[in-house]
This record gives structure tokens, sequence and C-alpha cells, in this order.
């Protein structure tokens, strides 16, 4: 069966820096975008990096562009996200998810585009 599952959550202080990552396991097919969304409480799910299935082309959300990276290692079959500079408004679960395409190049931001989850790991940033 299809699973995803991130790792590298944790507790740091403003300033500082962590390392999502995401193992994916029973896909279809290895072409197939990756992106990263994060929930708040209270507020709804939003975009924060994706990357192409070929590693070639990236988006990011502009709260965290130069302070986000977003790489995939194919081989590995996992996705990374190396988060910098991380502030208290980054708190939040954040959830990766596979996006099947056609294309080498395509990136979409809607969470409705998305066609697998993970279950979510878990960043606090405190102040």
């Amino acid at each position: 069966q299809v699973q995803l599952v991130e790792s590298g959550g944790g507790l740091v202080q403003a300033g500082g820096s962590l390392r999502l990552s995401c193992v994916a396991s029973g896909l279809p097919s290895s072409r197939y975008a990756m992106g990263w969304f994060r929930q708040a409480p209270g507020k709804e799910r939003e975009f924060v990096a994706a990357i192409t299935w070929s590693g070639g082309g990236t988006a990011y959300a502009d709260s965290v562009k130069g302070r986000f990276t977003i790489s995939r290692d194919n081989a590995k079959n996992t996705v990374y996200l190396q988060m910098n500079s991380l502030k208290p408004e980054d708190t939040a679960v954040y959830y990766c998810a596979a996006d099947f395409t056609s294309s080498p190049t395509v990136v979409r931001t809607s969470r409705r585009e998305y066609d697998y989850w993970g279950q979510g790991t878990q960043v606090t940033v405190s102040s």
C-alpha cells in the first residue's frame, strides 16, 4: 500500500534549524511531484514548497522564501525540507504529499491536486 512517512520534527528555539524527511513506499509510479504543506491550530492547511518529479524545478510560499529549501533523492524515495531561521509563526504540523503528473516540470500549490498524504510531523518554534 502507498505510504508517506514524515520525520524530523521537534522543538527548537527561534532562529534555529530543522530538516524534515519524507520516505515514500508503494507508489505506482516514480513520476510524481512532491510537496510540503503545514497546518497550525485553527487555520487552513497551507502550501509551503513543492518540487518536480525530475528535481529540476521548485516552488515556495512567499512566507518561507529564502529560509526553506526543498530537495529530493529519488534513489532513496525521499524528499527533504531544510528549514533555517525558524520563526514562532512556523509552528505547525507539516505534511508531505505526492502529486502524480505526466509532466517532468509541473508543480502545483493546491492541496486538492495532491493524491497521497503522510500523517504529519509536529514542528514547534519557541520565542
